[in-house]
């Protein structure tokens, strides 16, 4: 699990390799991940957007973009967390992840970037 705060908002990411939904031999590897958002600040915040960086080391790099997560925006008043799973399909069992969150201060309607940390994919695969 890699873990990292920003204004206030923790991010933690923890990944696990799908090896049920993978197939090594036809250059397909599933990861899912959960991350965790925590805000650890005394405002109320919403997140609205995020853009994610994925490097598969059979790939360039690919920049994914969007609207909340998992079709939401939450809206995390101070103590408060959410926590969703993603998945992602790499052609190679070695990669790796990062991003930001694009946030909103809701008591003033400041914007603000938080820090979704580095966390690699590895396939078990690999360690046989």
């Amino acid at each position: 699990m890699v873990t990292k705060v920003t204004s206030g908002i923790q991010v933690c990411v923890e990944v696990t390799y799908q090896s049920e939904f993978s197939s090594p031999h036809q250059h397909h590897f599933v990861f899912t991940y959960k991350v965790t958002i925590e805000n650890r600040s005394n405002q109320t915040v919403q997140l609205l957007r995020r853009r994610w960086e994925i490097s598969d080391a059979a790939e360039v790099r690919k920049i994914v973009e969007g609207d909340g997560v998992v079709g939401q925006q939450p809206i995390l008043e101070p103590g408060e967390s959410h926590s969703y799973v993603s998945g992602c399909n790499l052609k190679s069992g070695l990669g790796k992840m990062n991003g930001v969150f694009f946030m909103e201060k809701l008591f003033n309607g400041s914007k603000f970037e938080v820090i979704i940390p580095e966390f690699q994919m590895i396939a078990s695969y690999f360690h046989n």
